[in-house]
């Protein structure tokens, strides 16, 4: 299985989206910031980074223009983890150089992307409308 590491501030999308790769069988790591993100990459070499773009400090597309500056990552699938949902920010995003299930010969990658992804956000939809419940029953 993939080593995949997950960059979110957002301790509790970070939290689900760790517990779900783990229980698909991948080999999970998270970081806390785009700052650490970078770090972890550098030390740990991830084969896939989920990265969300709006962070506060180093944000995700920072955070990216980093890793592709290092020879070790500059190769590195990173796929945008975001809210955004204007006109053209997919454009944009794969302009600054997310992946976004693209440039991948084989396919493969680019599949365990597509379905990463759709269990990644079914889950953290789940998650918060189980945490809204929750916070309503105290």
């Amino acid at each position: 299985m993939a080593k995949i590491l997950v960059v979110d501030d957002d301790a509790r999308n970070l939290r689900v989206a760790l517990t779900v790769l783990e229980q698909t069988g991948h080999e999970v790591l998270g970081a806390g910031s785009g700052a650490e993100g970078v770090e972890m990459a550098l030390a740990r070499a991830p084969d896939l980074v989920f990265m969300d773009v709006q962070m506060p400090g180093m944000d995700g597309v920072t955070a990216l223009r980093r890793l592709r500056a290092e020879p070790r990552t500059a190769t590195l699938k990173v796929v945008a983890l975001t809210g955004l949902a204007m006109k053209g920010d997919r454009e944009r995003l794969l302009a600054e150089g997310f992946n976004l299930r693209r440039d991948d010969p084989d396919g493969a990658a680019e599949q365990m992307v597509s379905n990463l992804r759709r269990i990644f956000w079914v889950l953290v939809v789940i998650a918060a409308l189980l945490l809204a419940v929750h916070e309503k029953m105290l």
